[in-house]
């Protein structure tokens, strides 16, 4: 399994360790809402906080990626997890509504900041052709310390919300260390071409047409994939399952992704990327979509399993064409314009999507997903030729 990723250099593997690491730790986030009630928030203040909660992932890509590309990637990732970790304590400690917050603001947007930064790294230290098996890796970590998490932070709640925050900011507390220690931050890349009259803001990829048409498209998707994260727990409970039936569901997710990964992402890599991201793309879709079909735990795990195969499919190919197109100079704003867009996605997801499902019902929530899903992976193809005259162009260069 580990030869899909041989051959990739220090860095990746350290970024790849480090994300394990904090992942392990991300556990306060699923808990929150259990937390909020327990501090004896209301219900009426507690869409405030969890406002608060994606409101910082709108603020820290964007903030993540000029930073990266102003003061290092080393010293962003350091600022955001650093800054997250002190959140961690602010909200354990914030004595009301308001309090929780400002330190859910903070949390977020600190946290959201580490992801340019470091995929821009991974784009420094790694050519064209082995971006897609970086960013998949990257993935993979991800994946593997959520599914752990998953399981960690259920005993964990148990003995104590005391325990979560604990083991959250430690983590980020030793990924941090890892950064400080074991990475280093790349040559500047020389002011040229584009980047050069991007000045130190998001010019440079608002005035880059073939990436404004790439992200719209890029953010449905993911709007899509966050449904699996929102409407699912909401149909499984109308269908009179229990909160164990989705648990494990999330089982199935994690096992399958963390087990194929690696295999899957070895025979993608030699093909190309872009159809191979509509195409998995578009299994997400039908997969999220046949959420409406199903009425029963069986049903509902051919749906997962279904978007599952779409979600290995596609990993790392979409950081990896962005960070193919960008400028070296401006490999920061890119990756942060396209986490904003990751950000965007759950945010409309939490709210429009979820008033779409109670509001019109579940039937147009599932029809709409479908649509757009398919429509945008057919939207991608037709960018290829661009996509590839621009980085052939850039190679030739």
């Amino acid at each position: 399994m580990f030869s899909t990723f041989r051959g990739l250099p220090h860095t990746v593997w350290t970024l790849f360790a480090g994300t394990v690491v904090n992942r392990l730790g991300h556990l306060v986030t699923p808990f929150l809402v259990f937390l909020l009630a327990d501090r004896g928030i209301s219900a009426a203040e507690t869409p405030y906080v969890l406002g608060a909660l994606g409101a910082g992932n709108l603020i820290g890509p964007a903030l993540g990626g000029v930073l990266a590309d102003r003061i290092g990637r080393r010293p962003t990732m350091l600022i955001g997890l650093t800054g997250a970790a002190a959140a961690q304590g602010a909200l354990f400690l914030a004595p009301g509504a308001l309090a929780m917050g400002a330190a859910a603001l903070l949390l977020s947007a600190a946290s959201a900041t580490v992801s340019p930064a470091a995929f821009a790294l991974m784009a420094d230290a790694v050519e064209g052709e082995r971006r897609q098996r970086a960013y998949a890796l990257f993935q993979w970590g991800v994946n593997i310390g959520t599914a752990v998490a998953g399981v960690l932070g259920g005993f964990l709640a148990a003995n104590g919300y005391w325990l979560l925050f604990a083991v959250d900011a430690g983590s980020l507390l030793a990924y941090a260390a890892v950064v400080a220690v074991r990475l280093r931050e790349p040559a500047r890349a020389p002011r040229s071409g584009a980047g050069a009259k991007g000045g130190i803001g998001y010019g440079v990829v608002l005035r880059d047409r073939l990436m404004m048409a790439l992200l719209p498209l890029f953010g449905i998707q993911l709007f899509v994939y966050s449904l699996t994260e929102v409407a699912l727990p909401l149909s499984m409970r109308d269908s009179g399952l229990s909160p164990a039936a989705y648990g494990a569901m999330a089982a199935v997710n994690a096992v399958l992704v963390v087990a194929l990964q690696p295999l899957l992402t070895a025979r993608v890599a030699k093909l190309p990327q872009l159809p191979v991201q509509a195409g998995g793309s578009a299994l997400i879709a039908v997969g999220v979509a046949a959420t409406g079909l199903a009425d029963g735990l069986v049903g509902y795990t051919v749906s997962v399993v279904l978007w599952s195969l779409g979600e290995v499919v596609c990993a790392g190919i979409s950081a990896s064409v962005v960070a193919n197109l960008a400028p070296a100079e401006a490999r920061g704003r890119y990756q942060g314009a396209f986490s904003w867009t990751w950000g965007v996605a759950r945010f409309v997801a939490l709210t429009l999507g979820v008033s779409l499902y109670s509001g019109v019902g579940p039937a147009a929530l599932w029809w709409t997903a479908l649509l757009a899903g398919l429509l945008c992976s057919a939207g991608i193809v037709t960018l290829r030729r661009r996509v590839t005259a621009r980085v052939d162009h850039a190679l030739a260069a």
